[in-house]
C-alpha cells in the first residue's frame, strides 16, 4: 500500500465524518416522521392514495396508502395512546443517532458503533421479511422497509472501509 500524507489522512478521516454526518441526519430525519403520523398519513393519502394519479399505474400502492391512513386517522380517534409507541420508535432513533458521535469525532477508536450500525442495517432485511407477513404488511411495502436497511449500510460500510485504512497506516 502506498504510503499516505498528511493531507491523505485528513481526508480519509473527513470522508468518513461526512458519511456519518449523514447517515445521523438519516437517522434523526427518520425519527422526527415517526412523530407527526395522522398529518403525514393524511399528506400521502391526498398524493398517493385511491383517486390520485397512483391509482392509475399502482392500484395496489394506492389501496394500501387509503388503507393505513383509515388506520391512522381511527386509532388517532380512538385510541390516540397507541401513538405512544411511534414517540419512542423515535427516542430510539435520536439515541442512535447520538451513538455515532463516537464515531464522528475519532473513527478508529469508536469503530465498533460503525459495524453497530452495519449490523443493525442488515437485521432491517430479515426483520421487516419476518414482522411484515405477522402483521399484514403487503410485499411491495416491506421491500420499501428493507431499502432503508440497505441504504443505511452503504454510507456505513464505506466509513468502515476508509477507517480500515486510518487503521492500517497507524493514523
Amino acid at each position: 500500500m502506498a504510503t499516505m500524507t498528511t493531507a491523505d489522512v485528513r481526508a480519509l478521516k473527513r470522508r468518513v465524518r461526512i458519511l456519518l454526518t449523514l447517515f445521523v441526519v438519516g437517522l434523526v430525519v427518520s425519527g422526527v416522521t415517526a412523530i407527526p403520523l395522522p398529518w403525514e398519513a393524511a399528506v400521502l393519502e391526498r398524493i398517493a392514495g385511491e383517486g390520485s394519479a397512483v391509482q392509475g399505474w399502482w392500484p395496489a400502492l394506492a389501496a394500501w396508502i387509503s388503507r393505513v391512513y383509515e388506520g391512522v386517522t381511527e386509532m388517532s380517534r380512538q385510541y390516540p395512546f397507541i401513538f405512544y409507541g411511534t414517540d419512542w420508535l423515535a427516542f430510539g432513533h435520536f439515541v442512535i443517532a447520538i451513538a455515532f458521535i463516537g464515531p464522528i469525532r475519532d473513527p478508529v477508536r469508536s469503530r465498533c458503533v460503525i459495524e453497530f450500525g452495519m449490523i443493525a442495517c442488515a437485521l432491517v432485511i430479515p426483520y421487516a421479511l419476518l414482522m411484515g407477513p405477522a402483521r399484514g404488511i403487503p410485499f411491495f411495502w416491506r421491500l420499501i422497509d428493507c431499502s432503508f436497511g440497505v441504504i443505511g449500510i452503504a454510507p456505513l460500510y464505506l466509513a468502515w472501509r476508509y477507517t480500515r485504512r486510518l487503521i492500517e497506516i497507524d493514523y
